[in-house]
């Protein structure tokens, strides 16, 4: 990914956080024969070091059958356009055209499989208290009859993706001045979901230093 040095992103911890927060990922993955790519929501831990990401899709996606090879989990951020207008220094000399802001981290690494029962329930029992958790009345996968889960388990494949290395760009106008960039916060926050969106990641998804 071309990464010029004021948008580069490589805390861990920050690149972590942010990939958490987005839970969804592209995997894509070159073979002889082209590129497979699938959209996938995604749990993510920490085992002895190393970032782990895990996530299901349905054994009728031949994606699976790739495992062991190179791949890259691609999290696309907020991301919005920027007018000129959020400027201060367009009233000043103009030289301002617009942009697009975005945030997107990279996973490369290497995915396995994992079908057991028990595997294939802890991985469903995370995702679904990540996304449940904050709802009055929390959905749990207990409350569906055993036997349809289980069915519905025999349609699934896991997939545990080990990062071996992580990657970021935040392009948020850090190359501008201290009153465009508060400029820029100001002008998203009016501009609608998007911007409001990418507005509130630029504290969300901060560096940690």
């Amino acid at each position: 990914m071309y990464r010029p040095n004021q948008s580069a992103i490589d805390d861990p911890e920050t690149l972590r956080h942010a990939m958490a927060e987005i839970g969804f990922a592209a995997l894509v993955t070159p073979h002889a024969e082209g590129i497979e790519i699938s959209h996938l929501p995604v749990v993510l831990r920490e085992e002895a070091g190393q970032t782990v990401i895990e996530t299901h899709m349905a054994r009728a996606n031949a994606h699976w059958k790739l495992a062991g090879a190179r791949s890259v989990l691609i999290f696309q951020g907020p991301q919005a356009y920027v007018s000129p207008s959020f400027y201060p220094s367009k009233q000043e000399h103009g030289k301002v055209v617009p942009t697009w802001s975005y945030i997107v981290v990279h996973a490369h690494g290497a995915f396995e499989t994992f079908d057991g029962a028990a595997e294939l329930g802890g991985h469903l029992n995370a995702l679904t208290h990540r996304h449940e958790a904050g709802r009055a009345e929390p959905w749990s996968v207990a409350d569906a009859p055993v036997p349809y889960i289980a069915a519905l388990k025999r349609g699934i494949i896991g997939l545990r993706f080990m990062a071996s290395r992580l990657e970021g760009k935040w392009k948020v106008n850090q190359h501008r001045s201290a009153e465009d960039q508060r400029g820029t916060y100001e002008g998203l926050m009016g501009s609608g979901e998007q911007g409001v969106d990418l507005a509130q990641a630029l504290t969300s998804f901060s560096v940690r230093t």
